[in-house]
């Protein structure tokens, strides 16, 4: 039986403390120095929001102990590779679907980091374009994924910890497609009220970044499963946090469309994403066996 009470409570106080956050920046919409500021801290609370929500409604609605969320267990250790490797994965295969569907052009002279060294201040002698590239891309790989997971684990606890195990009554496919999609409408205010992710389409925009995390939401929907425990996803979660963003240092700037290229959310990464699935169904993966 799918407890509709729990569910919903906790959409409300997930979207609730989220959306808040996520308009909150408006305030400083005519400040160019703060706006970006403001936005990237509000809207790294703002993951926070489904993760409150969890325990809030574990605890006070549905009253079951803490534990139910599972943050007091690993899981399959060897899981937690596949966490780490598979975000990188899609965003290489993302770069390549670009270059491929033609709607990005590959950049090998990295003229974006050219730009952005050129913009900023020259208080000191600065690395060659090409290490500065090496030393992002091994942060992301490295470092930033576990920074992230501080993050990452407010939504993870949320969307995986807590939303799909409630769905699961319904069936594996239709609780990963439908925790993916709430995820996506989730993402909502984001890009309508500032552009975020794709600021050439506000209104279409929801449309690419509900997809985008319906397939997103599958593969870490997998990771969950295979675990049971939301510090695998969240691994995945920063990790591709991390990496996504990565693709655009090799396309050239001009006229790009990241509803089409360079974005793992957009139409260049859902061919990555739907790969994974596919390997994943063909190897027997999907839908997960219950233990």
């Amino acid at each position: 039986m799918i407890d509709k009470k729990s569910l919903i409570w906790f959409i409300a106080i997930a979207f609730g403390l989220s959306w808040i956050l996520f308009a909150a920046p408006l305030a400083f919409k005519n400040d160019e120095t703060l706006y970006p500021v403001a936005m990237q801290g509000l809207f790294a609370l703002g993951m926070w929001g489904p993760g409150i929500a969890a325990i809030v409604v574990t605890l006070f609605v549905a009253r079951e102990p803490f534990s139910t969320l599972r943050l007091n267990t690993l899981g399959q250790k060897r899981i937690y590779f596949w966490a780490w490797f598979i975000p990188p994965v899609i965003a290489a295969l993302t770069l390549a679907a670009t270059v491929l569907l033609g709607t990005g052009q590959f950049d090998g002279s990295l003229s974006l980091m050219r730009d952005l060294l050129a913009q900023a201040p020259q208080t000191q002698e600065m690395p060659a374009v090409e290490i500065l590239v090496l030393i992002q891309i091994a942060s992301a790989l490295t470092i930033a994924p576990f920074i992230n997971i501080l993050f990452a684990m407010g939504e993870e606890l949320g969307w995986r910890g807590f939303l799909l195990p409630k769905l699961l009554p319904l069936g594996q496919w239709k609780a990963l497609l439908l925790s993916g999609v709430i995820w996506g409408i989730w993402h909502a205010p984001t890009t309508l009220l500032h552009g975020y992710n794709f600021p050439l389409h506000p209104y279409l925009g929801v449309l690419v970044m509900t997809v985008g995390c319906m397939l997103l939401g599958v593969i870490f929907g997998w990771i969950y499963l295979k675990t049971r425990s939301p510090w695998a996803p969240a691994l995945a979660h920063g990790t591709f946090n991390a990496i996504a963003g990565i693709s655009f240092l090799f396309l050239r700037p001009e006229g790009l469309d990241t509803a089409l290229a360079g974005n793992p959310l957009g139409l260049a990464g859902w061919l990555p994403m739907a790969l994974v699935i596919i390997v994943l169904i063909v190897l027997k993966q999907l839908p997960v066996r219950q233990e």
